[in-house]
C-alpha cells in the first residue's frame, strides 16, 4: 500500500484486508507478525483521525454556542 495519507474509511478497510491475511493458515510466523504490526498501525492512525474529527466537531459546537 502507498504511504500516502489515507482517510478513516480507507484505513479501516485496509485493516480488514490485513485481518483476512492473518486468518490464512498458510502464512509464516514472520508474515503474521508483519501483518499484525501493519494492522495495528492502521488502526492507531484511524483512531487518531477519529479523535481529531471529534475535537474539530466539539470546537465547532462551542463556536456555534458562543455565537448564539
Amino acid at each position: 500500500m502507498n504511504e500516502k495519507e489515507l482517510n478513516f474509511e480507507e484505513k479501516i478497510a485496509h485493516a480488514k484486508e490485513i485481518l483476512e491475511k492473518l486468518m490464512n493458515p498458510e502464512i509464516t510466523l514472520s508474515q503474521s507478525v508483519a501483518y499484525y504490526k501493519e494492522g495495528i498501525k492502521e488502526l492507531k492512525e484511524a483512531a487518531k483521525l477519529l479523535e481529531n474529527a471529534k475535537i474539530e466537531f466539539e470546537e465547532y459546537k462551542k463556536e456555534e454556542k458562543d455565537i448564539s
